[in-house]
């Protein structure tokens, strides 16, 4: 009886899913969603770390980061059915602490009201199609080069999370110390890594992580101290939200007009352009995009990420949205919003086993991170090197949003580029109007920053 209905909760779940139409298994969205975790459970960490510093309580912090990413992932999963992971984004919690609290002075309950409130203006701009016509009106030299240059984004950083690359006074960048153990076990990892994946092993990422942490308990570094921390315990108690949960200041942005818009809207450009550039270039990735632009259930994957950052405003953190670690589960092989699911249901089991997640040390998913955004610069097939007003765009873009860390400002003067070239080669009629839109609203963008 048991067994007949596990049989019938499988076929059902495959059906809902679409897991053997996508070519995939529950095996393998197991292993891509414990990749993508592996890759971004740092959120868990880092999030806390950044947005405490606005007076915010660090506790409530991390158990608001895992249930922002639990609600996100599930609705990313359950309703769009899509492999794509949400948690709160680096970049704007960043812009959240950094310029809204401690350089317009706003306290951190006033700074939610705006995230809250740019949340309800993406949903309604979801909800209306407005987003999935501005995703369609991105050429495909630009589709190519947001794919790319998030890969080298992903490559850069895990590179300097395993001290290859450091930071130089002279030269900006540099090499590390190779003889540093962290370099060391990286390289070791990342040619295991390469091996595996170059053999179809899906598991490679993950395995090499494990691997990676399991020898850091056992190798020093150059304090003599060993490279992780064996826990000093396995559970941990979750703490509460009451903190920050509804703490929003619900007037504030009415009362408060001239200096919330600009805000609101910065917010909504940050949001809405690392959305773009993340959908795009996880479903070239994925396959699941074709060159039309479209793929399954877009709408709902846009609406799914509008109602993340309205629910983590809510429980008390930062714009929620969706990560391109998702890559790392997707080079794993996971196809379908089950994988999505099972990241969240990890956010949720974390909370409870944080002294574990916290013992993984940074290097252990650099090789990852370096193999992700290699595999990223797939897409370089598509583009055509012939023509410089498809080339020029492409790469200023992927070189923009690499060097500038940043996914908005790569795509905006990507397309600034594109339109400037078209129109000045007599192909102007060939941009459409949500393009020259998409145009108007990126200069003035830069335009405010400058």
């Amino acid at each position: 009886m048991g067994t007949k209905r596990l049989s019938n909760f499988l076929e059902a779940a495959d059906k809902y899913f679409e897991i053997g139409r996508r070519g995939s298994t529950f095996g393998t969205e197991a292993v891509g969603a414990l990749t993508t975790f592996a890759a971004m459970s740092y959120i868990l960490m880092v999030n806390p770390a950044i947005l405490s510093s606005t007076g915010m309580d660090r506790g409530a912090l991390v158990t608001v980061t895992a249930l922002a990413s639990l609600f996100g992932c599930a609705m990313m999963g359950l309703f769009a059915k899509m492999p794509i992971a949400q948690a709160p984004a680096m970049g704007t919690n960043t812009y959240f602490a950094v310029i809204i609290c401690a350089g317009m002075g706003l306290t951190w309950e006033q700074a939610l009201a705006l995230t809250f409130y740019n949340g309800l203006v993406f949903l309604a701009i979801s909800v209306s199609g407005v987003r999935e016509k501005i995703i369609r009106a991105v050429p495909q030299c630009l589709q190519v080069g947001l794919q790319c240059g998030i890969g080298m984004f992903i490559a850069f950083f895990g590179l300097q999370h395993s001290g290859i690359v450091i930071s130089n006074a002279n030269t900006l960048v540099g090499i590390g110390d190779f003889d540093s153990p962290e370099s060391m076990l990286t390289l070791v990892g990342f040619a295991l890594m390469a091996v595996f994946v170059s053999r179809n092993f899906r598991g490679a990422i993950i395995c090499v992580i494990l691997a990676l942490t399991a020898v850091s308990f056992f190798v020093t570094g150059s304090d003599g101290a060993p490279l992780a921390k064996l826990p000093e315990s396995i559970v941990s108690v979750p703490h509460g939200i009451s903190e920050t949960f509804l703490k929003l200041d619900w007037s504030y942005p009415f009362e408060n007009a001239r200096t919330a818009i600009p805000a609101i809207f910065t917010l909504l450009i940050l949001d809405l352009f690392d959305t773009i550039g993340t959908v795009v270039a996880l479903g070239r990735q994925s396959g699941l995009m074709g060159s039309d632009m479209r793929m399954p259930n877009m709408g709902k994957t846009l609406i799914s990420d509008s109602c993340a950052t309205i629910a983590g405003a809510l429980l008390g953190t930062s714009t929620t949205g969706s990560y391109v670690e998702s890559s790392a589960g997707i080079e794993a092989g996971a196809r379908t919003g089950l994988s999505a699911v099972l990241v969240g249901v990890l956010f949720a089991l974390a909370l409870f086993f944080t002294p574990i997640i916290s013992a993984v040390p940074s290097f252990a998913t650099a090789p990852a991170l370096i193999m992700v955004g290699i595999m990223m610069m797939k897409g370089l097939k598509y583009l055509d090197a012939s023509d410089m007003t498809q080339l020029l765009p492409a790469v200023f873009c992927m070189m923009m949003v690499a060097f500038s860390f940043s996914i908005t400002y790569g795509f905006a003067f990507g397309m600034l580029s594109y339109v400037l070239l078209e129109t000045f080669n007599g192909r102007g009629r060939r941009i459409s109007p949500t393009a020259w839109i998409i145009f108007a609203s990126m200069t003035a963008f830069v335009a405010i920053k400058i």
